[in-house]
């Protein structure tokens, strides 16, 4: 149905208008949250489903029973024999024994929970990654095909910026169900990415395009996609949309494609060369995974208030044949665009909704069509550069950033939720900071430890008052991503001896 040549923004047959939603972005509920049927989509991916949702409860659940335990941990303080016991315990519900550090003197004193139970989380967030990069329970076997999917439809690169709302960490391997490898993943408070950053890796793409090949030539005629994706709440759009927006959808998409042209526009206002800047911007229902698609016209410009919306598209191709859902999605475009975008992206746009039918099958399957956690319920805050373990909805609020000053409104709004769901029970806010660095450039581990205790200090700094009352812990930690390597631990706030540090 498509061409495979790559094309410059050239539209294809204009068909039928569009059609535009004269309803306030983030109003538009599911009956009963979910979706109506419970039958399974024609296009869905049963087994990957299972696989994925496999995955989801172990970890999930991994962390789920922290809490549980520490009670019980608690309440058996006194016990005789209570050290003994408890290491018993905790190892056969954890998978770990607690440092000898944190349970001496129990019977004298009363148990740090507060440490304890940030020990628990770092510990269990580490075994996490260990095994991620060691079984690698997310592979995508696709990451080549995709590569050159990519390409055929006129992109050589994708760089998605969702916001850094936990609910939105599983955007790339769940709900787009992308190969998170071949995907540029950052993730910002209400998805306000910064420009500069991006330009920077743009400029680093297309000098290795020009120096190396790669992804593909310089003469090859592919573009940079940009991607920003914004969210909402369809039970809830006054309370638990983007925090960063005071859960105003509409602003959320606004501000996130303002910033999209902003990138655009600091392309042609540096290199002369903003025909090389594609962009789409995405929405997510955070209540049930289902995504919005505000793909661009003939001229590359993108409308917030109009979009593709994939749970009428799931309702529309319910008795469509399996056998090319790719092109059938495409024609429902076709039949939906005034104004078409390029034909390559009208393919990618057609792979992302396909993706997006099976997550729709995922939540309902799983979770009743709506998740129980609509809300925040990350259990940790992973701040610094990387984190490609964290695929996982709610589990992580992410904070990139080089500096605490340059993403004070990220981690301040991280704080904030946090300060919710742990510091009001008198619970610490587990802080991971993480710096990835390229094993090939000399120096860049000590680099990468240094920025690792810089991001501690600046932390405990602006948030000095959690620290003076022991609500604020952080583990520190680097990795070599020019491989697989294994995230090391270089540092953590717990008062522990050495012989038991991780």
């Amino acid at each position: 149905m498509f061409n495979n040549k790559a094309k410059s923004r050239r539209p294809l047959q204009r068909q039928q208008p569009m059609q535009r939603s004269t309803r306030p972005l983030g109003r538009v509920a599911l009956a009963g949250g979910g979706l109506s049927s419970s039958a399974t989509h024609p296009f869905a991916r049963s087994a990957e489903n299972s696989r994925l949702f496999a995955y989801e409860q172990q970890v999930k659940q991994a962390f789920a029973r922290i809490e549980p335990v520490l009670k019980s941990l608690s309440a058996m303080q006194h016990e005789s024999d209570f050290e003994a016991q408890a290491q018993r315990f905790v190892s056969s519900e954890l998978g770990f024994e607690l440092p000898a550090a944190l349970l001496a003197d129990s019977w004298i004193k009363q148990l740090d929970i507060s440490q304890i139970y940030a020990w628990c989380v770092f510990e269990t967030f580490r075994k996490m990654s260990d095994d991620f990069f060691d079984t690698k329970p997310l592979a995508d076997d696709d990451d080549a095909e995709f590569q050159e999917f990519l390409e055929q439809c006129g992109f050589h690169t994708l760089d998605v910026s969702p916001c850094a709302d936990g609910r939105l960490a599983h955007v790339i391997r769940y709900v787009l169900r992308l190969p998170y490898k071949s995907v540029r993943r950052k993730s910002y408070a209400g998805a306000m990415f910064d420009v500069e950053d991006s330009l920077q890796k743009w400029s680093e793409t297309e000098m290795r395009r020009h120096r190396e090949g790669q992804p593909n030539s310089a003469d090859a005629a592919t573009r940079y996609l940009k991607v920003a994706v914004y969210h909402h709440s369809s039970s809830q759009p006054d309370g638990e949309g983007c925090a960063a927006h005071g859960s105003d959808t509409q602003r959320a998409a606004d501000a996130a494609l303002e910033r999209l042209k902003d990138f655009r526009q600091g392309v042609e206002n540096s290199f002369c060369c903003g025909a090389s800047i594609d962009l789409l911007l995405i929405g997510l229902d955070t209540d049930n995974d289902v995504i919005r698609l505000h793909l661009p016209d003939a001229d590359g410009e993108i409308d917030a208030m109009s979009y593709v919306d994939a749970a009428e598209l799931h309702q529309a191709t319910r008795s469509a044949s399996a056998a090319n859902a790719e092109a059938v999605i495409g024609e429902y475009l076709q039949a939906k665009c005034h104004s078409l975008p390029s034909e390559g992206m009208v393919r990618l746009a057609a792979r992302l909704l396909c993706g997006n039918l099976s997550q729709i099958d995922y939540v309902r399957q799983y979770h009743n069509g709506c998740y129980q956690d609509i809300g925040h319920q990350e259990c940790f805050i992973g701040m610094g550069i990387g984190f490609e373990e964290v695929q996982l909805r709610n589990l992580t609020y992410f904070a990139y950033l080089k500096t605490v000053e340059e993403g004070a409104k990220d981690m301040d709004v991280g704080i904030k939720i946090f300060t919710g769901l742990n510091a009001n029970r008198g619970l610490p806010i587990p802080v991971v900071i993480r710096y990835d660095y390229h094993g090939h450039v000399p120096g860049a581990r000590v680099r990468a430890v240094a920025r690792c205790h810089q991001l501690d200090t600046a932390l405990r700094n602006r948030f000095s008052e959690y620290e003076e009352r022991g609500l604020l812990h952080t583990l520190l930690m680097v990795r070599d991503c020019s491989n697989d390597a294994k995230a090391e631990t270089i540092g953590s706030s717990l008062k522990l001896n050495k012989q038991v540090a991780h």
